[in-house]
């Protein structure tokens, strides 16, 4: 029997509120104490509509990090705004497409931007908003088994397209019609599962790790072992055939313009990824992978190209746009963790000043995350400055957009301009502020945390609170001139860290539960 009660707008207003605040005020920034106004103090309201905002930053050389702060906060409101449905996940739109015909359809792409869409979840305090993604994958995997089966012939494990929906559909796109650098592509369901490893790592939820994360990781794994082959030119090696660099296309030293090859790179730091991570997870729970491990042994290496960056293709080609948006090759850097060779990691950073920085938005947020991985800050913040660049909506006329800029950016109201409008280029920018903030990685139940790893000059002096670090820590810090003066950080579970910060390091050990004060100078 329904039980019905009436409230009033107020009364509906406080409740909203307190749900939302419940999980937005877990965090508070400050990028610049030293350059504030009365207009732009912490908390206070700005007197300038955000068109005006952008205009003023990019245009009128406006140096003020409100816009900057703003703009990472709105991305925290906009995943809290549209994750909340068990097992419907954001998609390219959220909850804001105009349309009655969504562009896209309104589906999933799985290449890249629904991935993209939950970097900021963990690190950002919001781990809840995550939680649709478990049952849609769960969805995903229950449909993928017969796609593997099907499609080709691979009855263990489970597969997923570069597009998807809400009935989670898995099956290659395109209606026989389409590109197959796009339309034909089967790593999208093991890239996904990464982000329910991440989980675990953000929140040490063993019983989430057996029953959820581990089951559909490990499918995803399986279905990756029987799909790769043996490298006829290099016997013991093993790769991927077909393959594509998603969206991406090539040209050959003969001049051949082509998308698909064997031995991708993309596919191999997915599939290298995916195995490290499920390997890490099943010795947490007491199983063995012997034959991922000697698998992942055989993986074809990353290689060096003759313009010093790392290669996209298993041959030395050339990408036939130097400037394309995609940089799947590189995510092994970011959002992976395995790529950490310093040579291999030059020639990343090489890759991504041969891609430039005029992209469009979801791509220009990945872009901040890989040069602040790299320890680039100054990179790292042109290209948050670029995500912030003012974009005419579509369709505008009259005198007052002459001023605008076309491409990638972001709208008038802060919606990420691909274009047209595409959430994924939010959650890119707020995740990426996080990563110039702080980095942490998780090895062995050590945590490793650094502290203004790729913070920007500009952010003179500062403060975070709130974040959150791999091994279940959450943690506070201030900085003045670029140097971190205070630290706080909480345990959900009783671990070591290797703080690093300044230049120094500390190892810190917490109880469960404890809060740590913690003196850096």
């Amino acid at each position: 029997m329904w039980h019905t009660q009436n409230y009033s707008f107020d009364e509906f207003y406080a409740r909203h509120l307190a749900d939302y605040k419940a999980i937005y005020d877990r965090v508070k920034i400050c990028l610049n104490k030293n350059n504030r106004n009365s207009n732009d103090l912490p908390g206070a309201k700005d007197r300038r509509l955000t068109d005006q905002l952008l205009l003023d930053y990019t245009n009128g050389g406006d140096q003020s990090q409100y816009l900057e702060e703003l703009y990472f906060q709105f991305g925290r409101y906009l995943l809290i705004s549209s994750s909340r449905t068990k097992n419907v996940p954001a998609n390219l739109q959220g909850l804001w497409a105009p349309q009655l015909w969504s562009p896209w359809r309104g589906n999933y792409t799985v290449n890249i931007n629904l991935e993209e869409n939950y970097w900021p979840a963990f690190v950002a305090n919001m781990a809840e908003m995550a939680e649709p993604l478990d049952g849609f994958i769960a969805g995903l995997a229950a449909n993928g088994k017969y796609t593997a089966k099907n499609y080709y012939n691979i009855g263990e494990g489970w597969c997923s397209s570069h597009n998807s929906d809400i009935w989670a559909m898995t099956n290659p796109v395109g209606e026989k019609n389409e590109s197959p650098e796009w339309s034909n592509w089967n790593m999208g369901g093991a890239w996904l599962v990464n982000t329910l490893w991440e989980r675990y790592q953000f929140t040490q939820d063993k019983e989430y790790l057996r029953n959820v994360a581990y089951p559909l990781m490990n499918g995803a794994a399986l279905f990756c072992l029987r799909w790769l082959i043996e490298n006829p030119k290099q016997p013991g090696e093993l790769i991927t055939a077909p393959s594509t660099s998603p969206e991406n296309e090539y040209k050959t030293d003969k001049g051949y313009h082509g998308t698909t090859c064997y031995g991708g790179t993309a596919d191999l730091a997915i599939i290298r990824e995916l195995f490290i991570n499920t390997i890490a997870a099943g010795k947490i729970l007491g199983k063995k992978n012997k034959e991922m491990e000697k698998a992942l042994a055989k993986l074809h290496p990353y290689t060096i190209g003759h313009m010093g960056d790392l290669n996209e293709w298993y041959y030395d080609w050339d990408d036939w746009d130097f400037q394309h948006r995609h940089q799947s090759h590189l995510i092994g850097l970011y959002p992976g963790n395995h790529l950490t060779d310093a040579t291999l990691q030059k020639a990343a950073e090489r890759s991504l000043e041969i891609k430039g920085d005029k992209t469009t938005g979801w791509s220009t947020g990945w872009r901040i995350n890989l040069w602040a991985r790299l320890h680039k800050p100054q990179q790292a913040y042109h290209i948050y400055q670029k995500l912030l660049t003012p974009i005419a909506p579509r369709g505008s006329k009259g005198s007052q957009w002459k001023v605008w800029h076309k491409g990638g950016g972001t709208y008038p109201n802060l919606f990420d301009a691909h274009p047209p409008f595409q959430i994924d280029g939010n959650f890119g920018g707020t995740a990426g502020v996080c990563e110039m903030l702080m980095q942490s990685t998780l090895k062995d139940g050590q945590a490793t945390i650094e502290l203004l790893p790729a913070a920007a000059e500009a952010w003179k002096e500062g403060f975070v609170s709130g974040l959150c670090a791999r091994g279940g820590y959450e943690v506070s810090f201030e900085w003045k001139d670029g140097k971190v003066r205070d630290c706080s950080i909480k345990a959900k579970k009783a671990g070591t860290i290797t703080l690093l910060y300044n230049g120094q390091q500390k190892t810190v050990k917490l109880k469960a539960g404890q809060k740590q004060n913690i003196k850096t100078w």
